[in-house]
């Protein structure tokens, strides 16, 4: 049975984390498909005998509920405690850590063995991190106030005269620049905290993030706010699990994604957890 997230979440009051961008397929090192992922995984980990799962600081719904992944409610949260299980582990052989946002994705050593943090998969990141196949695929959306002459937007160009905000380090930044291509240059915050504050304060008039992200901070976290629209055409976006550069890990976690499929738990763990938040107006190119 599907959980209304917007009941579940509106005492949360917390801003999501956003991550958009386009990409097509990871590059993963290829494994016998006739083992299982636990098989696969095994003495492959960062911590002999554990799986160091990592996330955001804080981490927000509808990804993360009560900033607690290990509770496994919330959607990424779920999915990295079913991939968990797919590997091997469970209880306490599974550990979870916080990492930055930019620093997960920088290149060097990690001290985890797989993040969720709705990081979508680019050509530019694989060259310094891997990245599992995508589990989620969530198009950009803008948001602002309600009473805005742009909440009737229906094409870019209606928007292109907006004061966008947009998170740092997100692929978002990109899509605004070079997509929208509004008359302003965007102002780019830390995160999407940041943004809100300034949507709130009247420094910018929209913000630009995964549909997720923008229906969730409209439902629950500003009021007087509404999605103007995701827009068309950007719905190829795949977040991935983000791993080591060249990890021995990236082709078990492929198995067990594949498992989750093939078994349909997957489909319902999406339906459980993002089911509210993929409906928006779509504006044109």
């Amino acid at each position: 049975m599907r959980r209304s997230m917007i009941a579940t979440v509106v005492t949360a009051g917390l801003v999501l984390a956003a991550c958009g961008g386009d990409d097509d397929d990871p590059v993963a090192d290829p494994v016998d498909e006739g083992s299982s992922p636990a098989d696969c995984a095994a003495g492959q980990t960062v911590d002999d005998g554990v799986l160091t799962i990592a996330t955001g600081e804080p981490a927000f719904p509808p990804y993360v509920l009560d900033d607690d992944p290990a509770s496994g409610q919330g959607f990424e949260a779920a999915v990295g405690m079913a991939v968990a299980r797919e590997l091997g582990f469970e209880g306490d052989s599974v550990t979870w850590v916080r990492t930055a946002f930019d620093a997960a994705i920088a290149p060097g050593p990690k001290d985890f063995d797989f993040n969720l943090q709705q990081y979508t998969i680019t050509d530019e990141r694989k060259e310094v991190v891997d990245f599992s196949e995508g589990y989620y695929s969530a198009s950009q959306a803008i948001f602002g106030l309600a009473d805005s002459p742009a909440a009737t937007a229906t094409t870019l160009e209606d928007l292109k005269g907006l004061k966008i905000g947009v998170a740092a380090g997100t692929t978002s930044v990109t899509y605004v620049e070079e997509t929208i291509a509004p008359d302003q240059e965007p102002l780019i915050f830390n995160d999407n905290a940041g943004a809100k504050q300034a949507l709130e304060s009247n420094q910018i008039d929209a913000i630009v993030s995964d549909l997720p992200t923008a229906l969730f901070i409209t439902a629950v976290e500003i009021e007087g706010t509404t999605v103007y629209g995701q827009i068309e055409g950007s719905g190829t976006d795949e977040f991935g699990l983000l791993l080591a550069k060249d990890s021995p890990l990236t082709g078990c976690v492929n198995l067990a994604l594949a498992a989750l499929r093939d078994s349909g738990e997957l489909d319902d763990i999406t339906q459980e957890w993002m089911a509210d938040f993929t409906e928006a107006p779509v504006i044109s190119l």
